[in-house]
């Protein structure tokens, strides 16, 4: 170890080279001091004192710089050097969200006037709802924001003053705050049945019926976390849409589309109603709404970040594992992450891809052979419980990536079941600590086509990964990189694997 006078030298370089790690990996000081507290409680820095060594007014103790070097995954010499720390290296973010974009070539042919031509025509003839066209354009722009809206978070930690967790007495009690009454039902009023337009195969969870009435169904008493999120979702309402008369349907199924709020069935059908895009981005509000009240932003990254991003922290926000994994995409200081819901045999319900990672499939149609490489398809028929971590080689483009996943099989109120998955594109956190990303993807994907689609990662590649999930903290990744790494392809036609899977299976 250096002496003292060593480390007065050299505090500034220090100080710098905290500052841009820290930053490097998104990092606050809050959440930089959080993952020393889970180091070493004892001697862990507190966010003045980290804001006092990254100016270089305080020289930290040896102690101090052990935790900081284990929560970054460095020798405590690189510290000490007399070489500046490079700028961050900070992966940019993409404006393209999920995909990239198309070049709107000609321009005058993407104007306003001919769009609201074209795109009705465009739905009535593929069959497409405007409700679905809806969604995209939601998803779209939620990916394109990273699942950043500040407006809508801070919103719900006004009513729900950052609390966390908040109990189903917490939330009866907020809504009877809104001047909002809760009535109970056996049986849906065929008026709401008919209102929606649906089947047997869906359970009507709750309503509101206009000016302040929220109606519950009786299979709720039984899913307190699920009820949680039904009320959440109507105080969202509430609060957003000042109660304005809309219905704000919810409903659990198969092919649901949740939360729903519908005037009428047109929903259902092909083409646009001119207010399609209007009930759908409140769908969205409510739904984003809900998960920021019952998992505030600061306090479930804190839960979170001590508990390694491990799905089971659910229980401890009070939520379904679903409303915990979506919010991980929200919360975390990483950016690049996705989150699929699919059903049997290949039909995603909910898609979130703020990482840009390529579809499976889409999820306005049903298809009947993906790619079963997948973690999440891979789930659907496996006979296991619990979770199930993976990490996957994707090209995407020409380029291939490194994809780590955890996933889990979970059961809707009309008994069906789907899995819920939660990954993150490893090659931005690579990048981030200095290392060639492509070239680590390029030679992992090489041994998994070596050994027929499937491979041990090996061991140097394994210290450089195990290096990343502890920077990142989040568990899962590290019992995926103990698992063997797959190859996965967005659509059979593109297969890796040699056969292909579409060809050993006669398709």
């Amino acid at each position: 170890m250096k002496n003292k006078n060593s480390l007065i030298r050299k505090a500034h370089f220090l100080g710098t080279k905290i500052r841009n790690l820290r930053k490097r990996n998104r990092l606050t000081m809050e959440d930089l001091s959080a993952r020393c507290v889970k180091v070493n409680a004892e001697y862990a820095p507190s966010v003045s004192y980290l804001s006092m060594i990254e100016r270089g007014k305080r020289v930290p103790s040896e102690e101090v710089l052990e935790i900081i070097a284990s929560v970054f995954q460095k020798n405590i010499d690189w510290f000490l050097d007399d070489i500046p720390e490079e700028d961050a290296i900070v992966p940019q973010k993409g404006s393209g969200g999920g995909i990239n974009g198309m070049a709107l070539e000609p321009n005058f042919l993407f104007s306003k006037e001919i769009l609201q031509i074209a795109i009705p025509e465009m739905l009535s003839q593929t069959g497409t709802s405007g409700r679905q066209f809806a969604h995209l354009l939601i998803r779209a722009h939620q990916e394109h924001h990273q699942n950043h809206f500040p407006d809508l978070e801070r919103a719900a930690e006004e009513v729900g003053l950052k609390r966390l967790p908040l109990s189903l007495d917490d939330i009866v009690a907020i809504t009877k705050q809104m001047g909002l009454q809760i009535k109970w039902f056996r049986k849906t009023p065929l008026s709401v049945l008919e209102s929606m337009g649906i089947n047997e195969q869906h359970v009507v969870t709750s309503f509101f019926e206009p000016p302040n009435q929220i109606y519950i169904n009786q299979i709720m008493k039984s899913q307190p976390q699920r009820l949680k999120y039904n009320l959440a979702v109507h105080i969202g309402h509430a609060v957003l849409h000042d109660k304005d008369g809309m219905r704000n349907v919810l409903v659990t199924g198969r092919n649901e589309i949740s939360p729903l709020q519908a005037p009428n069935s047109r929903v259902q059908t092909s083409g646009m109603d001119a207010q399609d895009i209007l009930y759908a981005w409140r769908d969205f509000e409510c739904s984003f709404f809900a998960g920021a009240l019952l998992c505030p932003k600061v306090p479930f990254r804190q839960i979170l970040d001590r508990n390694g991003y491990e799905i089971n922290t659910a229980k401890l926000a009070g939520v379904s594992e679903s409303v915990a994994m979506r919010r991980m995409t929200a919360v975390s200081p990483y950016p690049h992450w996705h989150y699929f819901d699919a059903f049997a045999p290949g039909k995603l319900k909910a898609v979130y891809r703020g990482n840009g990672i390529p579809l499976p499939w889409g999820n306005m149609s049903l298809v009947e052979d993906p790619c079963q490489n997948w973690a999440v398809f891979r789930m659907i028929t496996a006979p296991t419980t619990g979770t199930s971590a993976q990490i996957s080689i994707l090209n995407v483009g020409d380029e291939p990536r490194i994809y780590a996943c955890e996933s889990i099989k979970v059961q809707d109120l009309t008994g069906s079941s789907h899995v819920l998955c939660s990954g993150i594109d490893l090659n931005p956190a690579i990048t981030a600590q200095g290392k060639d990303a492509i070239a680590i993807a390029q030679e992992l994907k090489q041994a998994c086509f070596s050994g027929g689609g499937t491979s041990a990662i090996p061991n140097a590649m394994k210290k450089d990964l195990m290096s990343v999930a502890k920077i990142l903290n989040i568990n899962w990744i590290e019992r995926g990189i103990d698992n063997d790494a797959r190859l996965i392809c967005s659509r059979g036609s593109v297969c890796p694997r040699t056969p292909s899977c579409y060809q050993a299976c006669g398709g």
